[in-house]
């Protein structure tokens, strides 16, 4: 089921993320939601806070610009490694159509619990690597406009507000 992804700045996603104490069904659906979600929405990454649950999960899917990679799903991921350093413009789908460069780790290492409940240990590169901060970052209640300067996030912040407003608006007007 595609579900709706929050436009920042929603309260929802300045919070901080509960950790999951069971892989059980539940979650599964979740993750299966979530991908249908990030799919639909074109996106490489997607975080449960982004569809209003405040629980540690997010999805991953690079392969489009990184084929040896494959979709995954990580369950309280927690990053355990950094190296090296670099900046990629990063956009998100809980604020469409605004794009900013972020100063990240160029490698990290993920541990994480897979749909299985079984602990992973993943080293990323490239892609997938920045996509794994980002998607962390929303599980800690920080959005990539939060590592922009306050002159660029309150202009991109007033751009949100009016695209949340006219999404409220076109809602209400088709019922």
């Amino acid at each position: 089921m595609v579900r709706e992804i929050l436009i920042w700045p929603d309260p929802v996603l300045k919070q901080k993320a509960r950790p999951v104490a069971k892989v059980d069904e539940a979650v599964r659906v979740l993750v299966k939601d979530m991908f249908e979600t990030m799919y639909s929405a074109e996106g490489v990454g997607l975080a449960a806070p982004q569809v209003g649950v405040l629980q540690r999960i997010i999805v991953l899917d690079t392969t489009p610009s990184q084929p040896e990679s494959k979709p995954i799903a990580m369950i309280n991921p927690e990053l355990i490694a950094m190296e090296g350093e670099t900046t990629y413009n990063e956009g998100c789908l809980s604020i469409p159509g605004e794009s900013e460069d972020v100063d990240r780790a160029a490698v990290v290492t993920v541990k994480f619990l897979d749909v299985e409940g079984q602990e992973q240990t993943l080293r990323c590169d490239g892609l997938l690597a920045i996509a794994v901060q980002h998607e962390t970052d929303h599980l800690n209640g920080t959005v990539f406009v939060d590592h922009v300067s306050t002159l660029k996030r309150e202009l991109i912040r007033k751009r949100m507000k009016r695209l949340k407003t006219s999404r409220e608006t076109g809602a209400q007007a088709s019922r």
